[in-house]
């Protein structure tokens, strides 16, 4: 059984604007969100006279404003040289046009990243509403809560004003130097198209980005671009990489604190999925269509705007049973699909 986890920053968090020290070199800024989740971790790194980010925050105002009094502040002195980005969510890449053309940089992130911003923002066929309409339409979300989609407009689109003209391109396995210190890129899949972590192995420390979270549970959906996908089984892939990292690994989350104990996260993340898959096995004795078992698998209702998060997780599920040939998946008469046993069990 692998250790538990233990937070070395238990009792102290950054303070608004405070840049805490969390390994040398290595600065830690939080950041307010405007959401149930209220906060993102960012990650300075001493790069030389100047400093390398990793992560922006959204693109709001407040976020624009903390920013803005940074730069003329305790970093006033030191230039931006690059911008590392772990993947395209709003609270990640918010800000990365506005620090890119203020200091003129560009920012790095994997191809798939950047084009799959680049196709909600522009709401490309496949990423747009009308899609997406369709895609939850067919696992049963009823039509109040599409109107409020449909009505709400393009929401990617409010929260990154902008998207950098341009970017460095980071495959897997990339290695980034940064103040003499050697940082690979490890890519990982099934919370978004191709998201990057960041280890050094000499200092023993992994920018997990939202691939590895300590308290919750990272959000894997399926989306109507790729409705039939099965990304849990790419993210517990994923998940399993991260696993062979030194026991002593520090990881740096983008949500919660920083923690040491990977092999133990990951089994608890295992295990968590494990259990709801089997619940939903076991509720699809009879054909159900996912946005009926939301309250089965998270056993709470959800506002509009985190609706259709835990209904791409629920298909998600789902789909990875279809995909293992646990469940058979079939549209009735009404269109919806519906998911039930196939009677030769798990």
């Amino acid at each position: 059984m692998p250790h538990r986890l233990s937070y070395p920053f238990a009792d102290r968090l950054p303070r608004d604007g405070e840049l805490l020290a969390v390994a040398p070199g290595i600065h830690w800024l939080r950041l307010p969100l405007p959401l149930a989740l209220d906060h993102i971790n960012l990650w300075l790194l001493d790069d030389g006279p100047d400093w390398s980010l990793v992560d922006t925050g959204y693109g709001d105002e407040p976020s624009r404003a903390r920013w803005q009094t940074l730069c003329e502040g305790s970093l006033a002195r030191r230039r931006l040289r690059r911008l590392v980005l772990t993947h395209s969510h709003p609270d990640h890449i918010g800000q990365a046009d506005w620090l890119c053309r203020r200091f003129e940089v560009s920012c790095h992130c994997s191809l798939g990243e950047y084009l799959s911003a680049l196709a909600v923002w522009h709401e490309l066929p496949g990423f747009d509403a009308v899609a997406y309409d369709r895609h939850v339409a067919r696992h049963g979300l009823d039509q109040t809560s599409r109107n409020h989609y449909l009505q709400r407009g393009n929401l990617y689109r409010q929260n990154v004003p902008a998207l950098p003209a341009h970017f460095s391109r980071i495959v897997d396995g990339d290695c980034l130097s940064i103040d003499g210190h050697s940082w690979q890129a490890l890519a990982g899949f099934g919370h978004s198209p191709e998201h990057m972590a960041f280890y050094c192995a000499e200092r023993r420390v992994l920018i997990a980005g939202d691939m590895l979270l300590p308290k919750i549970s990272t959000n894997v959906g399926v989306w109507a671009s790729d409705s039939d996908g099965d990304p849990l089984a790419r993210f517990l892939d994923s998940l399993e990489r991260m696993a062979a990292l030194p026991e002593d690994t520090l990881v740096l989350p983008s949500h919660g604190r920083p923690f040491r104990g990977i092999a133990a996260r990951v089994e608890a993340l295992q295990r968590h999925h494990d259990e709801r898959l089997a619940l939903l096995w076991d509720a699809c004795c009879e054909p159900r269509h996912a946005f009926e078992l939301i309250p089965l698998l998270f056993g709470r209702e959800f506002d509009p705007y985190q609706t259709y998060f835990a209904l791409a997780e629920c298909i998600a599920h789902l789909n990875h049973l279809w995909h293992c040939g646990a469940l058979q998946r079939e549209a009735g008469s009404d269109g919806v699909l519906r998911y039930g046993q196939n009677g030769s069990g798990r």
